[in-house]
């Protein structure tokens, strides 16, 4: 029997433990807490893009600051404040619109998975030329 092949395969199979592995996707599913302690959001799908729907609040009240008069008196809890999330071509980066319920407005919205249980939101006016944000902290 020759060695050969065996000697091959040996030499192929420590090539390939050498190669580049593909890279695992960033994942920012899932409950994450703001910093203040005061509400929860949960990141999923939406279509093709990741949104975000507020699933806990430690004062639940409604949306009083909402540009709709309609939408005043509806509760903030099942919200969602971040919509359309997309890839923005860099690994764990997303861009989207961020509502903020405190002052009633929708902004230019990105998000950055900053390792697997940070989370960094920043909302934007004026092209992105001011931003504001915060990073939340993965509960499940």
């Amino acid at each position: 029997m020759s060695r050969f092949p065996v000697a091959a395969a040996v030499l192929a199979a420590a090539y390939l433990s050498l190669a580049p592995l593909p890279a695992l996707a960033a994942d920012a599913t899932g409950v994450w807490q703001r910093p203040s302690g005061t509400s929860r959001i949960e990141i999923a799908p939406c279509g093709s893009a990741l949104c975000g729907t507020l699933v806990w609040l430690k004062a639940p009240r409604n949306d009083t600051q909402n540009p709709d008069p309609a939408k005043r008196s509806r509760p903030l809890l099942g919200t969602r404040t971040v919509m359309g999330m997309t890839p923005t071509g860099n690994a764990g980066v997303w861009k989207g619109k961020v509502y903020n319920a405190e002052d009633g407005k929708t902004y230019s919205g990105r998000m950055t998975l900053e390792g697997a249980n940070k989370l960094s939101l920043k909302g934007c006016v004026l092209g992105g030329l001011i931003c504001r944000g915060e990073t939340w902290s993965r509960v499940r």
